[in-house]
């Protein structure tokens, strides 16, 4: 085997005494990141994988940001966190590497080496970059797990089979400790990175988050992640803040900005659409969480769509504003043009 002169190219099939002088990294770990050449190498190997429930491999669906790669973090027994190789992927941006993926191929001919396919460079989806989701380890107990979302840079190799099949049913899985797992998550990699105001607004919602989950608990009630695998999809959609106790979907924001209720409120439509056939014995409700009180016609807005708030109050603890409306709230209202024309 060979490789190109100027490096490691996408759809190669390797042995790792071949890729690592390249790429470096350590020749036996699944997530192997080598300081000396700036890279994150990891390895997804379908076999591995089968034994735990989950599989790696390219979602089916592209977004409006193109395709997006699935891998699951190391750690074979209890929950995986977010150290180790982990942290290696979650900080690779912030530590100037580069996410190299390989996918297990077979093996060398007459021989138990092992060979590896290239699919190419990545980094971590900006948006979502990792989910959290509920899989056996090796003991066959259930444990939170880490499923990295990874994006191409530059050229990449997607074949037929290293794409995920979409799931037969929509199943859901409530999850109490996943959701604040992954606010941890975003945490630890805000702290490694630049601070900007994106990343302030995502810190003041996830400390929102994470102090009415407390309040929710002290309450009696309980909350956490609801995950939701959808039929005919390979994608999911996880909910941060379900409570189990009352059905209801909380969508927390970090201010009370237009954009970000508009955001929330996007949210919670698709949420009504999602859960329509979950069971409970109470009808689903769905709240933004907020820091502040939203503006009236922000409220309106929400309660139009019959969507509640839930906000911090003066001393600290969280107050409730009904999504309710009346007709008289529904019907249209006339405007003053104040640029048109006076009739005569």
């Amino acid at each position: 085997m060979t490789t190109h002169r100027s490096g490691i190219q996408p759809g190669q099939i390797l042995t790792r005494d071949e890729i690592h002088p390249i790429l470096g990294g350590s020749k036996y770990s699944g997530i192997c990141p080598s300081e000396e050449k700036k890279n994150v190498l990891i390895f997804s190997d379908s076999e591995i994988d089968n034994r735990y429930g989950y599989r790696d491999g390219w979602l089916a669906e592209d977004d409006d940001l193109g395709p997006i790669f699935t891998y699951t973090g190391t750690g074979k027994v209890g929950h995986q966190t977010f150290k180790g190789g982990n942290s290696a992927i979650l900080e690779h941006a912030e530590k100037g590497r580069t996410l190299h993926a390989f996918i297990a191929a077979g093996r060398v001919p007459g021989s138990d080496t092992r060979t590896h396919k290239y699919i190419g460079k990545f980094k971590l989806d900006e948006r979502r970059p990792f989910e959290i989701r509920e899989a056996k380890d090796e003991e066959g107990k259930l444990r939170n797990v880490i499923v990295f979302r990874l994006r191409p840079i530059g050229r990449y190799i997607r074949e037929a089979s290293d794409v995920l099949q979409p799931a037969p049913t929509s199943r859901f899985r409530f999850n109490r400790t996943a959701a604040r797992l992954a606010r941890a998550g975003r945490r630890q990699r805000r702290q490694r990175g630049s601070q900007t105001d994106v990343s302030q607004v995502e810190a003041v919602r996830d400390e929102l988050a994470d102090a009415f989950e407390d309040h929710t608990v002290d309450a009696g009630e309980t909350i956490g992640q609801l995950e939701l695998e959808m039929r005919n999809s390979t994608d999911r959609v996880m909910y941060d803040l379900y409570n189990q106790t009352s059905n209801t979907v909380y969508e927390p924001t970090g201010n009370a900005g237009i954009d970000s209720i508009s955001q929330a409120l996007t949210q919670l439509l698709l949420a009504r659409t999602y859960l329509r056939d979950l069971t409970h014995d109470q009808p689903l409700h769905l709240m933004v969480l907020t820091p502040v009180l939203p503006r009236e016609d922000l409220r309106t807005l929400l309660a139009e769509h019959g969507i509640g708030v839930v906000y911090r109050n003066d001393s600290g603890g969280f107050s409730e504003f009904e999504g309710t409306t009346s007709a008289s709230s529904r019907a249209p209202r006339a405007f003053r043009c104040l640029d048109c024309p006076v009739p005569a």
